[in-house]
């Protein structure tokens, strides 16, 4: 059974951290986040980005690399820059899987892709392009070991789409008047 474990190397941006917290809920994903944070855990912008879905993450803190990797079996960790030559579509996930990210500014250090270096990956983009949003290569990477292993425990099929006018109701845009 498929277990992803979402790890954020000494994040900076609150938002970010929110939003992949949305994530994480969205699909059953465990958090990790790795000191130093670039902000408070009480920050406003990571609380209104990761909405109400704070009361329901399963969220692990660690002071440093070294704890977070004592912490787990390293058989599983795949870690995610643009210094990789292998594209994250090459992985097969299965088991217990810890995808770990680096900070928005400077991605992981040096010293630890050199010490997982078979373990790195990059998502593929055009060579013009620094880099893509944390929140988003998060969401690409997580998405595609839950479409590896058929989505399990995500509902698939959704409702009854709501009519837009009952969303706005009381507060008309100009497409509803």
């Amino acid at each position: 059974m498929l277990h992803i474990n979402v790890v954020l190397h000494e994040p900076e941006i609150p938002q970010n951290t929110g939003n992949i917290a949305r994530i994480c809920t969205a699909t059953g994903a465990r958090l990790h986040l790795i000191k130093p944070l670039g902000f408070s855990v009480e920050n406003k912008h990571l609380k209104r980005a990761g909405l109400d879905y704070w009361e329901k993450m399963d969220i692990t803190y660690y002071d440093n690399f070294e704890e977070f990797v004592k912490s787990i079996s390293v058989e599983n960790i795949y870690l995610f820059t643009k210094k990789a030559t292998k594209s994250y579509a090459e992985i097969n996930f299965s088991g217990d899987v810890y995808l770990v990210f680096g900070k928005e500014t400077y991605g992981l250090h040096e010293e630890i892709l050199e010490t997982f270096k078979e373990r790195c990956y990059r998502i593929p983009m055009r060579r013009d392009a620094r880099s893509l949003n944390l929140a988003n290569a998060v969401a690409v990477v997580v998405y595609e070991a839950l479409r590896q292993n058929g989505y399990p425990n995500l509902e698939l099929k959704g409702g009854t789409p709501q009519d837009p006018k009952d969303i706005h109701k009381g507060n008309p845009t100009k497409s509803d008047t």
